[in-house]
């Protein structure tokens, strides 16, 4: 060998070895069999290019094996961020809020406009009929934000323009955690509004029109002094703990269709309400308004309701009053068509760690909680605005965060208490324990602190802290309390069926449906990919059951699949009745098959059910085993 070749040679140099491996002579043989220095060092020195490729070796087939053993690369990923996240924890930030200093606006051609309403847009493109059409509203400002693909030459009278060197300019901490390319860069319009008198923010895009051009017809933009309307407000009822969400849809006449950041578990609850309550007007801090022509729809629905190359036109009942939310019931929110008051200011932070068709939602659902701890709450309005459908592609990469977490997201809120005295110091408690939980990331919690900082700075004033009603007991609703609306039932030309007759009748069955599976739960097994079907197998049956556990031989973290081997999958059910204890019961079938849960509605729930012939107390041996462990649980049980 080389290196042996070069410990053994002499001083005096040698004519170069031949490359022609030559066959061992007596002579080499008796080489080998003399004895040798047997000491460590020289052993190392003589053996170190086997020593590496030995070493080289085992690495590789460790590596192989814990490739082989993750089956995919998003496993590996898994790995590396979960140590790496239990290296770096998270910091909470710690501000000195009578520190800040004044931020003033010197730079800009408007450092001394100042006027109460704004109306705060997104801009990628030049501007739209719609846009147009806003900056025609009497006594609003119309502000465009724009961000890196939006035309240099952007220009409308009327308008302030805000691109992308002249919020650099404005000195606001945001601009450090911002992307160029997103609309998430309204937060600094929400700033300069702020900073130039803002009282009331009205949050849009450039393809909403506001119906009849007057904002005061819709929302209400004065909450005190002679111009605010003093009446009572109907409001859902918080006699049902186990709500956490509602559609709000339903009440101005629309069953089939949901929002976007609804929980696809909750998109089968098309019941209207059996009695409202009211509430007090003056603390409407946000005022969610409906949409008529396209309205804030997920990518779900908007695939699966119409052709490609068909517009949405859906209607929403104009004449449906507005109805609020209270403590412990919450509503989709977006950043489309909804009026902030100054008291909700801080809540108009958009994440920048999550996708952009979560951001908002996100927000909304942050922005709830928070709200109830100054005692505000949120209203939502009958159609403000009519947003047009330009049959543009649906980002539905972009809603993943929505489908995955916002479920979760919920229960959390709902959970969630803080200790604080302050209320800058409650929100940065909250912002913090979202990133603990991975609703978003440390970024997030960063962005929190330099807004509320930024906030300061502009000359907000932080809101005082009132008790909050869901520590308290709640009253008992009387007869007296209860008031009556029932919502109108309006034809939805892309539901699928006919005029309203049909739908009046696939309503009813909906109904009858919901209220025989609405506390079963449906357990099912893949055994394809389920990149392409998770979604879909939960919109089909999500809508019946009480939930849809979806199981796989490969865990998909993102889309809520469970992993579990079939073979193994007595193992996995036990878990799934203890999480599920208030269940009737269960229903398992494989992906192979397709319920027809309409003959079941007459089935005995206390009795077993297979589609396999009992002959001889024989069926197949996974419902077999699904029954075993049933009865073992004493559950009723359902086997397809």
């Amino acid at each position: 060998m080389l290196v042996q070749d070069r410990a053994a040679a002499p001083s005096t140099l040698k004519p170069p070895k031949s490359q022609i491996r030559e066959l061992p002579t007596h002579q080499q043989i008796r080489r080998f069999s003399e004895p040798k220095n047997l000491d460590f060092s020289s052993w190392f020195s003589e053996n170190v290019s086997r020593i590496g490729v030995f070493f080289l070796f085992i690495v590789t087939v460790a590596a192989l094996f814990f490739l082989y053993n993750t089956a995919d690369t998003a496993s590996l990923l898994c790995f590396q961020s979960q140590s790496t996240q239990s290296l770096q924890s998270l910091t909470r930030p710690q501000i000195k809020w009578n520190s800040i200093q004044v931020v003033s606006d010197k730079t800009s051609p408007y450092a001394n406009f100042l006027t109460e309403k704004w109306i705060v847009v997104s801009v990628t493109k030049y501007p739209t009929e719609e846009l147009k059409s806003l900056v025609k509203i009497r006594g609003w400002q119309v502000l465009a934000i724009g961000n890196s693909v939006t035309p240099k030459d952007w220009s409308l009278k009327g308008a302030i323009f805000l691109s992308l060197d002249a919020q650099a300019e404005l000195g606001y901490r945001v601009l450090d955690h911002l992307p160029y390319d997103s609309f998430v860069r309204k937060s600094v319009g929400y700033l300069f509004a702020i900073q130039h008198g803002a009282k009331k923010i009205y949050d849009a895009d450039d393809r909403g029109e506001v119906i009849d051009g007057d904002l005061g017809k819709h929302f209400d933009v004065e909450l005190v002094g002679q111009d605010a309307k003093q009446e009572p407000i109907l409001q859902y009822s918080h006699e049902n703990p186990n709500r956490t969400v509602v559609n709000p849809y339903i009440h101005f006449g629309q069953r089939s269709v949901w929002p976007r950041g609804l929980p696809l578990e909750n998109v089968g609850e098309i019941n209207h309400e059996e009695y409202y309550t009211e509430v007090f007007g003056g603390k409407q801090f946000i005022q969610q308004g409906i949409s008529n022509g396209l309205p804030d729809v997920d990518s779900v629905f908007y695939f699966t309701r119409k052709t490609t190359l068909e517009a949405f036109d859906i209607r929403f009942d104009e004449h449906s009053p507005k109805v609020a939310l209270p403590q412990g019931v919450m509503v989709p929110v977006n950043s489309f068509n909804t009026l902030y008051h100054s008291p909700a200011f801080w809540g108009l932070m958009l994440p920048v760690s999550v996708s952009s068709m979560a951001s908002d939602v996100l927000r909304g659902y942050w922005g709830q909680r928070l709200l109830w701890e100054l005692g505000g709450y949120v209203a939502v309005y009958p159609p403000t605005a009519h947003r047009f459908d330009r049959i543009e592609a649906y980002p539905f990469a972009e809603e993943k965060d929505l489908h995955v977490n916002v479920g979760r997201l919920i229960n959390f809120l709902l959970a969630w208490r803080s200790e604080k005295h302050s209320f800058f110091e409650t929100i940065i408690d909250l912002s913090f324990a979202m990133a603990e939980e991975g609703f978003w990331t440390e970024q997030d919690v960063k962005f929190t602190a330099s807004w509320l900082q930024d906030l300061i700075a502009v000359g907000y004033q932080q809101p005082r802290l009132m008790s909050l009603e869901l520590d308290r007991p709640r009253a008992s609703i009387g007869h007296g309390d209860r008031k009556e609306f029932v919502p109108r039932k309006l034809p939805s030309v892309h539901l699928g069926v006919e005029e309203t007759g049909t739908v009046s009748t696939e309503i009813g069955n909906l109904i009858r449906w919901r209220k025989t599976f609405g506390n079963v739960v449906l357990v099912m097994f893949c055994n394809g990919p389920v990149e392409r079907t998770a979604l879909e197998w939960r919109l089909l049956y999500g809508r019946i059951f009480k939930t849809v556990v979806i199981l796989s031989s490969q865990k998909n973290s993102d889309l809520y699949v469970e992993e579990a081997k079939i073979d193994h999958i007595y193992k996995h059910l036990p878990k799934i009745f203890d999480r599920y204890s208030s269940a009737e019961g269960f229903l398992f079938v494989e992906d192979d098959t397709i319920l027809n849960y309409w003959n079941l509605l007459q089935a005995d729930k206390t009795k077993i059910w297979t589609t396999d012939k009992v002959q001889h107390t024989t069926f197949s041996s996974i419902c077999q085993l699904f029954f075993l462990i049933c009865k073992s649980q004493k559950r009723n049980c359902y086997c397809d």
